[in-house]
């Protein structure tokens, strides 16, 4: 802002206008600045020129698929440095994905070198940022740690019997349908009666205790240290709304461009109103008929309301498709949503195919249900095998794991061979989350969830020595160090030798020598003795004996590990480490190192035990390839996508039609050589039911 110094402050912290930003951060992306004025706008179209060169306030970009909407976006951000005298600095540009960050960064370094930054990121990450760096302002220790959605589900499930929603002989929802409940509340600004009655009816008898429950988590967060995704947008909205530090706060920007804004949720549709109350700066790009995710209480109704937060918005359509040829588009214009005055029509930019024609048309079939898709696809995938097209040339496209359940039994019914590609995430894995759990412990000792993992690793602790281990760390009569000896006694016997070094290497790692307990008061000194990677160093040295002891692939598993912890080295601290791998987790291993994923490996849902839950993504390759050792037949229902287990809904899927002799006959492939099972039990910890799936 014009005549702002940098050097104002707001109560009862300090914060400088223009330091908040000043270096690259935990889970925010530099973009830099490549471009020469002359080259901000070489190969845009004419509409995306329009776009980029926008002058004189607020700019809403309607961007259908495939017409190109980052490289505008990121040709915007140039030319408002370049030609507009924006400094970098004071360029904020939102995404929503680590990968739609790292595609920004990329085609910005594409160009000449150049030291000028934009400062970029997801909501949260940025959020983050600014908390973090001003955490005392915010009345939070330097220590706190952020919970991804599947631990606030288990911190529910902790608390849910407390609450009579853990009875028997009553359906209470479980923790995942609660965690949804309450980030649809804090999301959409609901009250809890109003989230249940509309989304949850079921859940209306339980209305008066999950009310109690959400207060309870609430405490309970505040006594542990613990933030959420949601508490991450709260608190930054709460800060951009405070009379002394919003207008310190809007001032680090001087223009705003937000990326898929359809997706946005109230809260950070808000967070983007107190950026830019009067729009002049505010770039928004979005496409209604997009909003397909809807989760953490995203509506495209907000991008709508744009029109009406801003009286003198200016709509650019980005229509022309780069990406698919004109039937497609056509049968995608038809029945694509519209808001009025939204509306887009797409074209195709991309010729006939080599034989001169555009492609088979596509085909719109509409189905009541899901178990009548299913028997519609396999009838077509049989058809088509009948005519003549192998069975490995045929593909089903879901957007997430979890859609293909009821597929995956009709096509065991009938006998129809497949390989299901995808799986658990890579931080969802069992031994990612052991890694994240001790980590956990080093930068916040207050947090019991990852105590209670880590323990539960050791041979002999279950859940009820976890917990007397665990209250033995905390109440120590004469200190940490009492509480560390009485914890290692209250321990099975087979397992205080393991347990004692364990807690020792804490200690160690931590820097203090009088337990790992006492590490909390250092931690709140803001001691910066031991950097990220001696940590990471530290961490990999508890947990090897351990995985080792627990997990008979443990070899694979102890190379994610190592470049996990690689990873976390890179960073300026642990914390910051574990804030990039919380709110913006990697696929796959291979994230870790920027490469891209390895593709063709399939998670094989008929042995899910061959590779190990979660290791489809990197188990080692059997001589002769996957090809070899895949195994076809009747499909069991395994656990899917985020470590949601394959949930069946309860309807009769109704008869299904004869499948013709011949073509079951042909679909059965030949007899290949096969790698005898590797039989290993299930982690410790599975994986957790997805939200909403009962």
């Amino acid at each position: 802002m014009p005549g702002r110094r940098r050097d104002e402050t707001w109560s009862p912290g300090l914060v400088r206008a223009g330091a908040a930003y000043g270096s690259a951060g935990v889970g925010l992306v530099m973009f830099i600045c490549m471009f020469d004025e002359s080259d901000v706008l070489d190969g845009l179209n004419e509409q995306q020129r329009r776009a980029v060169t926008h002058q004189g306030g607020p700019l809403l970009v309607l961007a259908g698929a495939g017409t190109g909407k980052t490289r505008t976006l990121v040709a915007r951000a140039a030319w408002l440095r370049g030609a507009q005298g924006v400094p970098a600095s004071r360029i904020l540009l939102l995404t929503f994905t680590r990968r739609a960050a790292s595609d920004m960064l990329a085609r910005a370094a594409a160009g000449s070198g150049s030291s000028e930054r934009i400062c970029g990121g997801t909501f949260h990450a940025i959020a983050h940022k600014i908390i973090r760096q001003h955490a005392e302002s915010f009345s939070l220790p330097p220590q706190f740690t952020i919970v991804d959605p599947g631990d606030v589900a288990d911190i529910l499930d902790v608390l849910r019997p407390d609450h009579g929603l853990a009875e028997a002989g009553q359906r209470a929802p479980r923790a995942p349908a609660c965690a949804d409940i309450y980030t649809r509340c804090v999301n959409t600004g609901r009250p809890v009666s109003e989230v249940v009655t509309a989304s949850f009816p079921w859940c209306t008898p339980f209305t008066g205790q999950l009310a109690g429950l959400f207060r309870a988590y609430t405490a309970r967060k505040r006594a542990r240290h613990l933030l959420d995704f949601d508490d991450l947008l709260l608190l930054w909205q709460a800060a951009l709304a405070d009379p002394a530090a919003g207008p310190v706060l809007r001032g680090m920007f001087d223009a705003v461009l937000v990326d898929e804004y359809q997706d946005v949720n109230a809260v950070q549709a808000s967070i983007v109103r107190l950026l830019q109350p009067d729009g002049k700066q505010l770039t928004c790009v979005g496409d209604d008929a997009q909003a397909i995710y809807g989760f953490r209480g995203a509506d495209p109704a907000h991008l709508r309301q744009l029109v009406t937060d801003y009286p003198g918005l200016d709509i650019v359509r980005l229509g022309r498709n780069y990406r698919s040829r004109q039937p497609i588009l056509d049968l995608a214009n038809l029945i694509r949503p519209s808001a009025p005055g939204l509306d887009l029509t797409l074209t195709g930019d991309r010729g006939p195919g080599q034989s001169g024609e555009s492609g088979m048309a596509p085909l719109l079939v509409r189905c009541h249900d899901e178990a009548t898709q299913a028997r519609e696809i396999c009838a077509r995938v049989l058809a088509a095998h009948e005519d003549g097209a192998a069975l490995r040339d045929q593909a089903v496209l879901v957007r997430a794991a979890h859609h293909s359940d009821i597929l995956e039994i009709e096509l065991g019914a009938r006998k129809i061979p497949y390989v299901k590609f995808g799986g658990l995430r890579f931080t969802d894995t069992a031994h990612v989350k052991d890694f994240l759990a001790t980590a956990r412990i080093l930068a916040n000792p207050a947090d019991d969830l990852a105590w209670f993992r880590l323990l539960r690793l050791h041979e002999g602790i279950g859940p009820v020595h976890a917990r007397r281990v665990l209250a033995a760390l905390t109440a120590g009569p004469d200190g940490p160090a009492d509480g560390w000896q009485q914890a290692i006694d209250a321990a099975p016997a087979r397992s205080r030798h393991a347990l004692a070094t364990t807690l020792g290497r804490l200690a160690d790692a931590a820097g203090d020598p009088a337990g790992p307990a006492a590490a909390a008061a250092q931690a709140s000194a803001g001691s910066a003795s031991q950097t990220a990677a001696s940590q990471a160093a530290a961490i990999l040295e508890i947990l090897d004996p351990l995985i080792r002891a627990r997990y008979p692939d443990a070899a694979v598993r102890i190379t994610d590990l190592q470049r996990l912890a690689d990873a976390a080295a890179a960073q300026p601290s642990l914390h910051d480490a574990l804030a990039e791998l919380t709110l913006d987790p990697p696929v796959s291993a291979a994230d870790l190192a920027g490469a891209a994923p390895r593709r063709g490996l399939p998670d094989d849902l008929h042995h899910p035990r061959r590779q190990g839950p979660g290791m489809a993504d990197r188990a080692p390759v059997p001589p002769g390839g996957w090809r070899a050792s895949q195994r076809h037949g009747p499909a069991r229902p395994r656990r899917a996508g985020r470590g949601a287990p394959a949930v069946l809904r309860r309807h009769h899927p109704g008869p299904r039609p004869p499948v013709p002799v011949r073509a079951a006959a042909a679909a059965l492939p030949p007899p290949r050589p096969r790698r005898p099972a590797r039989v290993r039990p299930a982690d410790p910890f599975p994986p957790r039911r997805g939200p909403g799936r009962l």
